[in-house]
């Protein structure tokens, strides 16, 4: 098998990897939006029962591999594209026919990257490393580090537009995906599009709704 064609089923399996990951993600979330005793409480003992779980802690393992050969894989079919083409690489071939953001799916991952570097540094590591208080159950109040985050206007922001690029990121990925795993067939087209558009729409709209409840609610 050509090594283009092993590095786009590599990139769409750790794609398909990751998309289960946020959804896994938003449903653990949600608890956010409960009343606010019983937010702190379910979401702390849900991220205590995370970072003590030997089976939550491969899959964490498993996920940054997946991120970072998802990552590799972008850049070595990017490089390898523009080699053969003398442009830049675009994941479908329909030049100036293609959607704006297939056209620039590039800076949609760059954003998407800087998003979670940030994102890490300001929820998973400071709850890895950091002297959190404890919530009156005594579990770490990781809690009260997303509702502050969240209280402030140009943090949801920036959130929001960051989880929007996550969003078009993960239309295209899908159908991408769809195509290199050979699923996208003229019989299948229509559901494949129906689940990948409802799929979007769900985790934009859940992941941007939560910052955006929080701010509203808390101040």
């Amino acid at each position: 098998m050509h090594s283009a064609t092993i590095r786009k089923l590599w990139m769409a399996c750790t794609g398909l990897f990751l998309c289960v990951f946020l959804v896994i993600h938003l449903l653990g979330n949600l608890q956010l939006l409960l009343p606010a005793i019983k937010a702190r409480e379910q979401f702390n003992a849900y991220s205590r029962f995370l970072s003590h779980n030997i089976l939550i802690k491969v899959i964490e393992i498993v996920l940054f591999i997946s991120i970072l050969a998802h990552i590799l894989y972008a850049i070595l079919l990017t490089r390898a594209s523009r080699r053969a083409n003398g442009a830049r690489y675009r994941y479908d071939r329909r030049g100036a026919a293609s959607q704006p953001y297939s056209r620039n799916m590039g800076l949609l991952g760059t954003v998407i990257l800087l998003f979670l570097i940030i994102h890490l540094r300001d929820f998973w590591y400071h709850y890895k490393f950091s002297e959190l208080p404890s919530d009156a159950r005594g579990n770490t109040d990781l809690y009260s580090i997303v509702v502050a985050a969240y209280q402030q206007w140009w943090y949801v922001l920036v959130y929001v537009v960051c989880v929007l690029a996550l969003g078009f990121h993960l239309l295209h990925g899908f159908f991408s995906a769809a195509r290199t795993l050979g699923v996208y067939h003229p019989r299948y087209v229509r559901l494949v599009k129906i689940t990948g558009w409802a799929y979007t729409a769900i985790m934009t709209v859940g992941f941007a709704w939560i910052p955006i409840y929080i701010h509203l609610s808390t101040t």
